[in-house]
């Protein structure tokens, strides 16, 4: 084992320690000093956050500082979880940016003007402090069984897994790097199995086609814990032709410090803690798995990609990251949520000119984003806007958008209930939805009776024509409302959209006059009009004719 010290840094993007001292002084860091089983207990105690009715602005990243295994084994290495996104604070301060707003702009900047990485010497490189290969790999408790990586799914998982990697492989042809998040099955000291086969238009796949057809072993360098700029690259779906250490330097504003392998060609983050160098066999693939994936099921037992290690490097002092995946929500959910959604809207308003789009809402809870695809226009957008937005969606990932839905701005996406009122009162099942064939399965469980292809349903639940009020008390008087609940002491109210009333169209200055005379004790005074406008056209179980 070669030990040495790295040269002082000085550049302005934080790394994955500094990153956490952020978090600790908002609040948002649990540090956990008792002994914590990496193979029992570690993920099932951050999971309860997200299954135990936490909300999520209350979720934290837990950071554990004394790991150890159902073997009794203690480790030098701290683990992380929830340290890139189990909240969306977490990822916006991750982003740097000033407001859950600014994360868009800041992706479409960044991949519109990218940044080359700078390449620095060995000596320089904290990721190269401490540089294991050979002989030193290879025993029991050696090489990756040094790591703490945690299981993540206990009684179902066959393994630890690295969840939370940056796996960059090159292009032979071209030399461009890819950056892709493949879960790694721990095999062996220096054996691992990736689950690259079954990532749809992956860069790391593509590259390891060339590899195969050259007849060579495809050389990989799997990053775990780095500069944020530089792990959010990951589970982000970019142009493959697109180096993704240059798009964290446009978010970062200035050049990633990079620094190349010890054993492999290929370039990675400085600041990272453990770097993992190996290669892909090509020739053969070999069962991994099961794991439980970021779909919700576990994946079972398949063949896969297998790497050889040939070399670990680290910080002296490293902390590794681990992911909560599997059943949504989860941290991988929301970072993709927070990244997908602004690129979906910039592909719908900007690219394809749909006029009247306000947001677009990836659906979390369960259905992991990307099968139910809400579209929010402003009330009155027309029809063929519309039906080109549903359409367009579609364009954009192939996987994402089974169901799409259009909605108006007044339906919260993320109350499903709202959502059927949509449906059952704005929207003619005959009309108003299409169904498409032909498209792809996407990320979701697979076995031996999965079909090939898949179908989308695409519905226009937004309103028609002008509509009644929504029959709720109007806003102010449900405020007024509060105010009094608040004072008699009674239990802490949560808001659920729709909370209050508001006129959808089909309403009139007279009406509201009328209403307003009777929360003030005149409705009496209407006697009189009502018996002025008498119709006797109106025949029982006839429709209601209005007389103007």
């Amino acid at each position: 084992m070669k030990n040495k010290t790295a040269a002082s840094a000085n550049y302005g993007y934080v790394d994955l320690g500094q990153h956490l001292e952020r978090l600790d002084a908002a609040g948002l860091l649990c540090r956990i000093n008792e002994p914590v089983n990496k193979d029992t207990e570690l993920h099932p105690l951050v999971r309860w956050q997200f299954r135990g009715g936490i909300p999520e602005a209350k979720r934290k990243a837990f950071l554990f500082t004394n790991v150890t295994d159902s073997h009794g084994r203690r480790y030098d290495i701290d683990v992380v979880v929830g340290a890139l996104a189990a909240n969306p604070e977490i990822y916006r301060i991750g982003m740097n940016v000033p407001t859950f707003d600014d994360i868009g702009p800041a992706w479409e900047k960044a991949i519109a003007n990218p940044i080359p990485p700078i390449v620095v010497s060995s000596a320089e490189a904290p990721c190269h402090e401490v540089i294991i290969q050979g002989a030193e790999l290879e025993g029991s408790g050696n090489g990756l069984e040094s790591i703490p990586f945690p299981i993540s799914t206990p009684g179902f998982d066959a393994a630890p897994y690295i969840t939370a990697a940056c796996v960059t492989t090159r292009d032979p042809d071209t030399g461009v790097q890819n950056m892709g998040t493949y879960r790694g099955q721990i095999k062996s000291p220096t054996r691992l199995g990736m689950m690259m086969l079954a990532n749809l238009r992956a860069g790391g796949l593509e590259h390891w086609k060339k590899y195969k057809a050259r007849g060579e072993k495809m050389p990989v360098a799997i990053v775990i814990g780095c500069p944020p700029f530089v792990n959010f690259q990951g589970p982000q779906k970019l142009p493959l032709d697109l180096d993704e250490l240059a798009v964290a330097g446009g978010l970062a504003g200035e050049a990633i410090r990079s620094v190349k392998g010890k054993t492999v060609d290929i370039f990675v983050p400085a600041e990272s803690e453990v770097v993992i160098e190996g290669y892909v066999d090509t020739e053969f693939l070999e069962p991994e798995g099961p794991f439980g994936e970021s779909h919700g099921y576990v994946a079972l037992e398949d063949y896969n990609t297998a790497v050889t290690v040939t070399a670990i490097t680290r910080r002296k002092k490293a902390t590794i990251m681990s992911i909560i995946s599997q059943v949504t929500p989860s941290e991988s959910s929301v970072i993709k949520k927070l990244a997908y959604e602004p690129l979906y809207l910039t592909h719908l308003k900007n690219r394809l000119a749909i006029k009247g789009i306000k947001k677009v809402i990836l659906h979390e809870a369960l259905t992991n984003l990307r099968k139910v695809v809400f579209l929010q226009f402003e009330r009155g957008s027309s029809k063929t806007e519309i039906w080109r937005g549903l359409n367009g969606t579609m364009t954009l990932q192939a996987a994402i958008g089974k169901y799409v839905i259009a909605i108006d701005e007044d339906i919260d996406p993320n109350n499903i209930d709202a959502v059927l009122w949509a449906m059952s009162y704005r929207c003619d099942p005959g009309q108003d939805i299409q169904i498409v064939k032909y498209r792809e399965m996407g990320h979701g469980p697979r076995s031996e009776f999965s079909p090939e292809i898949d179908s989308a349903m695409l519905i226009d639940a937004t309103m028609k024509y002008p509509m009644a009020p929504l029959a709720l008390p109007k806003k102010e008087y449900m405020e007024n409302a509060k105010v009094l609940w608040d004072k008699l002491g009674l239990p802490e109210l949560r808001p659920e959209a729709p909370w209050f009333g508001y006129d959808l169209g089909d309403w009139s200055e007279e009406w509201d006059k009328n209403a307003l005379q009777a929360t003030q004790g005149r409705w009496m005074e209407r006697d009189a009009d009502y018996i002025a406008r008498r119709n006797s056209e109106v025949l029982p179980n006839s429709p209601v004719i209005r007389k103007k």
